[in-house]
């Protein structure tokens, strides 16, 4: 089994993983300079005109793709995963000229806070009723358990196809998500409720009803939805802190990346 493996397979493994990541990350990074050409060319002056829709559509097409998890059988959950995964990351490529605040930035603030809302996530498990619970509740129906995320259970245990899977999440996760989410929630919807006009509003602008409310919007997209909300408002005030969203991106990847281990390791894969 994967978890095992002795110590010099372990490390010949992992050694294999990143130098697979690091000629992908190259690959990409040469790739992101031509990204934005690839769009057809209304589409790009419409984007580039429409700070909102730039920063609004490729999530939108993201939770499209999500929403078609699982709705053609049971596979496709796992294949919608990889085909968002791979599509959100060309638009991440591809929107990066046109969003500014879209970059990453290292600091202990971030690593702090990552590290800080994977504990908070992971601990609160089992102390208050998922969303799920609590919808079925106010609308006085039974709950009905929803599958894991788990393709050993779905392509076999420990075969190449269950990893590929759960190698495409812990990417996913980690390298996608993190820009997508925050420049939405954390950046335009938050300086959006502040002013709607909000390119002018700065990144540094504390303001009590835009984190309540964005945090909330947030924490219903997540069935552990208490510690999405709290970890909302903790990747807000990270930008607010630092007056920038890269670290809130940081932390984000830490956080997602801790909990991709959590799952693979613990075999925890309610969280996924």
């Amino acid at each position: 089994m994967f978890f095992a493996l002795n110590l010099p397979e372990g490390f010949f493994l992992l050694r294999l993983f990143f130098m697979g990541f690091a000629r992908w990350f190259l690959r990409a990074v040469s790739f992101a300079r031509s990204a934005i050409i690839m769009l057809p060319r209304k589409l790009k002056d419409w984007l580039k005109d429409s700070p909102l829709a730039a920063r609004l559509l490729p999530f939108g097409v993201f939770l499209l793709l999500t929403a078609g998890q699982g709705r053609f059988g049971t596979e496709s959950a796992y294949w919608f995963y990889l085909a968002k995964t791979v599509v959100g990351a060309w638009m991440v490529l591809a929107a990066r000229p046109l969003i500014g605040e879209m970059r990453w930035a290292f600091s202990a603030e971030a690593v702090v806070v990552g590290v800080g809302v994977f504990v908070m996530w992971v601990g609160l498990e089992g102390l208050y009723p998922g969303l799920g619970q609590m919808m079925s509740r106010l609308l006085g129906r039974e709950a009905e358990p929803s599958a894991a995320w788990n393709p050993h259970l779905v392509f076999g245990e420990e075969t190449s196809l269950a990893w590929f899977f759960v190698l495409a999440r812990v990417l996913g996760s980690t390298l996608v998500v993190p820009p997508l989410e925050e420049v939405v929630f954390r950046s335009t919807l938050y300086r959006y409720v502040v002013d709607p006009d909000f390119m002018k509003v700065s990144m540094k602008r504390f303001h009590w009803g835009a984190l309540l409310l964005i945090s909330l919007i947030f924490a219903l997209q997540h069935e552990q939805w208490l510690a999405g909300f709290l970890c909302s408002a903790a990747y807000q005030w990270l930008v607010i802190r630092r007056g920038r969203l890269g670290d809130a991106m940081t932390a984000h990847a830490i956080t997602n990346f801790l909990l991709a281990g959590w799952v693979v390791f613990r075999g925890a894969w309610q969280f996924w």
